[in-house]
């Protein structure tokens, strides 16, 4: 305990960490994760991505050439719904990564619509020791994203590196004194 946590302690405060991520021992094979956070995706998103990517199909970026498609209106970028699903991942799975090794078998079975909200789950098939980093352990997953209705919308393999116990980088930082925080006002 440092210097701060015991002088909040001392003041009837106690200093409670965040949730800091899993680390390679934490995996499970079969383990499935809902991850907790939805997205609806909005025009702004789509447009956004598309053009910082520069994508110039104008499936994405035009509106009257999308009514003229099969799908009427707008499709999200395909790589932005990638990114996304991985990025909800991150918060269960690799808040600890030290590198991914890949993205496998990427599916698209249904589009994503401007507006759609998409969520994700992910089930650990795999994990292994790395052979050349003992710090590290390798993890396999199988992610799917999908949208407010239920309809898989992206489906993929991932792997990647995590740190193991004992091996986490640890960051030094200051923190201010707790004492600016007011007093509490009644114990429970």
């Amino acid at each position: 305990m440092n210097q701060m946590e015991t002088q909040a302690e001392a003041a009837g405060t106690r200093v409670v960490e965040g949730w800091t991520g899993r680390l390679f021992e934490d995996f499970t094979v079969g383990d499935l994760y809902y991850h907790p956070f939805g997205k609806t995706v909005t025009e702004s998103d789509n447009q956004s991505f598309t053009l910082m990517t520069q994508n110039v199909a104008k499936t994405h970026v035009d509106s009257n050439f999308a009514a003229g498609t099969e799908f009427g209106r707008p499709l999200v970028n395909s790589t932005f719904t990638l990114a996304l699903v991985t990025g909800q991942s991150t918060i269960d799975l690799s808040m600890n990564v030290f590198a991914n090794m890949g993205w496998d078998e990427v599916r698209m079975p249904n589009p994503v619509y401007e507006g759609d909200t998409i969520y994700s789950r992910s089930k650990v098939l795999a994990v292994r020791e790395s052979k050349s980093r003992p710090n590290l352990g390798l993890v396999t997953v199988a992610t799917e994203g999908f949208n407010q209705d239920g309809a898989i919308v992206i489906s993929y393999r991932r792997t990647f590196m995590v740190y193991r116990q004992g091996f986490l980088p640890s960051v030094e930082s200051s923190r201010p004194d707790e004492s600016s925080l007011p007093d509490v006002e009644g114990a429970r």
